[in-house]
């Protein structure tokens, strides 16, 4: 038995927040970027579970991927488990002109979801959530992070401008990481 893991992803960004969660438990955390092709579905879990089946086939290893979506409340959802492509599309820029005319909290509240899929050889990948609310910010702020993180912020603070340690305390990834890391200590060492 053993307490690694093959976490596929090609976000350098992603590996650290893991390794920040999983390394205390004495977890390794070890990143493969082979990529593997994204179910297009509404919903983040089946997305998730579909990545791990599908790489661990083509791996023969335990592994997990990790995928989020950001869903804005006056955006009826959106851009939902499409976070991603709407990102590498349009931006953060792109975001706030969309809500430019949204006027306060309650109308910029937003949801991550972070889903871990989780398979190892011979069985069906399981799946690990991880959700955070918070608000879209009118701006920009922060240097850290990555993604939408200078404009999703809790309580007023970006989570770019929380730093790593603040931000693993609270995030939606840290979260679903925290539960998958429970779980595999417990029953699902490779």
């Amino acid at each position: 038995m053993t307490n690694q893991i093959i976490f596929v992803t090609g976000n350098p960004h992603k590996v650290a927040e893991a390794v920040a969660i999983c390394a205390p438990r004495g977890i390794t955390i070890v990143q493969n970027d082979c990529g593997y092709p994204e179910l297009q579905d509404d919903d983040v879990a089946r997305v998730a579970a579909y990545g791990a089946e599908h790489v661990v086939n083509r791996l023969d290893c335990a592994v997990i991927v990790e995928d989020t979506g950001l869903y804005i409340d006056a955006l009826n959802g959106f851009p939902g488990p499409y976070a991603a492509y709407v990102y590498d599309t349009i931006g953060n820029a792109g975001i706030l002109t969309l809500m430019r005319d949204t006027g306060g909290n309650d109308e910029r509240r937003a949801t991550f979801r972070s889903i871990i899929g989780y398979c190892k050889p011979g069985m069906t990948a399981i799946t690990f959530e991880g959700t955070v609310t918070g608000r879209i910010a009118y701006e920009e702020r922060g240097a850290g992070g990555f993604g939408y993180d200078p404009i999703f912020e809790i309580d007023g603070v970006a989570f770019a401008s929380m730093g790593d340690d603040a931000k693993n305390k609270v995030s939606h990834r840290a979260k679903s990481f925290e539960k998958f890391a429970e779980w595999f200590i417990r029953h699902g060492k490779a």
